[in-house]
């Protein structure tokens, strides 16, 4: 597939490695997967090829280990897809995960996105807080597949799909001024906290739910089935209206999403929702799946009932631990 490429074909089987041998989940079959890693994502770190192949040789399936490059990612994915594996195992972060989850589809081969990012989103909500060679090793040992719902959001001519969570509004200018911090920027941390300071509690934001009336919020949150605690499975997309008038409110608002439920503050209205409507004056600052995006100043999302199929344990961690 590429050079960056290690291939183990029936790795639990010679006689030198039978000892440390493991058995694989009765659930699927795994007769050939493909692991893709990105060494450049947040949580990998250079020697993760080396420790996956590790593990993975101690299963009876045949292997393919691909380190991801920048150059050549279009290709070495698409490689990947034609080899028609039966599972795909995705390390890297957020936005990469979600593009092969997307990519699969339905039809696709079963994905295991494991945590490789910084927000790791859909890894926590498939595996719990696990690190990404506990999840590797759940997934082959108990995995079984999900049918995972999400939505998409067209912005123009592009299509981004999600699978737990979207925000929209200014509450998501903080995610820059978050990732700042955590590359130890501080002047443009600071530069994007100004910003997101200014737009805050301006309610620039307005929506139609389905063919309700149009309405304006501070934020609007879009939750997927998988990680939704108030929606049913088949109902849509969780919308969670956000529209504290000021500081206190929204203080107000954390402290119910850290001690009890976020839904239970008086700034917050929640309905299920199949199509969705966003426009603003201005482009509309988003978090999709924790990758911070700027949308065009008009966006729509649909419901996607069977976005993709995912290897996971039963029960899936889901809420909690996003």
């Amino acid at each position: 597939m590429s050079e960056a490429t290690v291939t183990v074909v029936d790795p639990a089987t010679p006689s030198d490695g039978a000892a440390d041998a493991c058995e694989l989940t009765s659930h699927v079959r795994l007769t050939r997967v493909i692991m893709l890693i990105n060494p450049l994502s947040g949580s990998v770190g250079p020697n993760a090829a080396e420790e996956a192949l590790e593990i993975l040789s101690r299963y009876a399936c045949e292997t393919t280990v691909v380190s991801l490059e920048p150059a050549s990612f279009e290709a070495q994915v698409q490689a990947a897809f034609d080899e028609r594996p039966d599972a795909l195992f995705v390390l890297a972060g957020d936005g990469t995960a979600g593009t092969i989850a997307s990519r699969a589809g339905p039809d696709g081969p079963l994905v295991a996105p494991l945590p490789g990012g910084t927000m790791n989103m859909l890894p926590k909500a498939l595996y719990g807080s696990s690190d990404w060679k506990t999840a590797l090793k759940v997934s082959l040992e108990e995995g079984t597949s999900h049918d995972i719902a999400g939505g998409e959001v067209a912005d123009g001519d592009v299509r981004r799909a999600f699978f737990c969570a979207a925000v929209f509004g200014a509450p998501a200018l903080w995610a820059p001024a978050r990732e700042a911090i955590r590359l130890r920027r501080l002047r443009l941390a600071w530069l994007y906290a100004r910003r997101a300071l200014k737009r805050a509690f301006t309610g620039r934001l307005r929506y139609i739910l389905d063919n309700q009336p149009e309405r304006r919020a501070e934020a609007l949150v879009l939750i997927g089935p998988m990680i939704s605690k108030a929606i049913d499975e088949d109902a849509g997309l969780e919308a969670a209206a956000m529209n504290p008038a000021d500081a206190g409110e929204a203080f107000r608002l954390a402290a119910h999403a850290v001690f009890d439920d976020w839904r239970l503050d008086p700034s917050v209205t929640t309905r299920p929702a199949q199509r969705v409507r966003l426009r603003a004056r201005s482009r509309i600052p988003a978090v999709i799946d924790g990758e911070p995006l700027l949308l065009h100043h008009e966006a729509s999302v649909r419901f996607l009932p069977k976005a993709f199929r995912a290897l996971a344990p039963v029960p899936a961690a889901a809420e909690d631990s996003v």
